[in-house]
């Protein structure tokens, strides 16, 4: 399977939530995209929900499955709650700590960059998304791709108090990793429970 690339507000409301933003059809239309999605709802099947948490954890921070896979075996394999640990993997991701630090102004844009190598880490291009910070590194941009359009569009007006377990410094463009976020600071509406129960059977 390749990474999804198609209609991101068909996903949105497929989950009814703006997994990937604000997103101003998903406020018109809070119903299931297709013919009968205004119609009656059938009852999901308890696989059925689980399956649905799992696809949304995916879809949000933009993992295929065997990535996904390897990160809750991970998660599974450390110490502590092993559906908490999963989201904390899921959020060192590099592609997802540009994202949280407003140097891109969505995962997928991350993505790019990290790709496109205009991401450091400690001084150090890195143009793997899916690579794994620790906890005091440091995350800037690439000194040639600092005046990049989408960069400056993004840091334009970005709280960067926003989330406690990052730290920014302006001047450099840079931030920090400070430490892993617990679960009560992560903003995603994910069910991490529902994915541990469906890897567990």
């Amino acid at each position: 399977m390749a990474r999804y690339i198609g209609p991101k507000t068909k996903i949105a409301r497929k989950f009814g939530e703006p997994i990937f933003g604000p997103d101003k059809v998903l406020s018109k239309k809070n119903y299931p995209p297709g013919q009968h999605g205004n119609a009656r709802k059938r009852k999901t099947s308890e696989y059925g929900i689980q399956l649905r948490e799992k696809q949304k954890a995916k879809y949000t921070y933009g993992v295929l499955e065997k990535q996904f896979r390897n990160l809750f075996d991970k998660a599974a394999r450390s110490r502590g709650i092993t559906g908490e640990v999963l989201l904390q993997l899921l959020e060192a991701r590099l592609d997802n700590l540009v994202f949280r630090l407003g140097i891109a102004p969505s995962r997928a844009a991350a993505r790019q960059l990290v790709s496109h190598r205009h991401i450091t880490v400690d001084g150090k291009v890195v143009n793997i998304p899916s690579y794994s910070v620790k906890s005091g590194q440091i995350i800037g941009v690439r000194e040639r791709s600092k005046s990049l359009e989408v960069v400056v569009d993004a840091l334009t007006g970005f709280n960067h108090s926003k989330y406690p377990w990052v730290e920014w410094d302006q001047p450099s463009l840079s931030g920090k990793l400070l430490h892993l976020p617990e679960r009560t600071d992560i903003p995603e509406n994910i069910k991490e429970q529902l994915i541990v129960e469906l890897y567990s059977k």
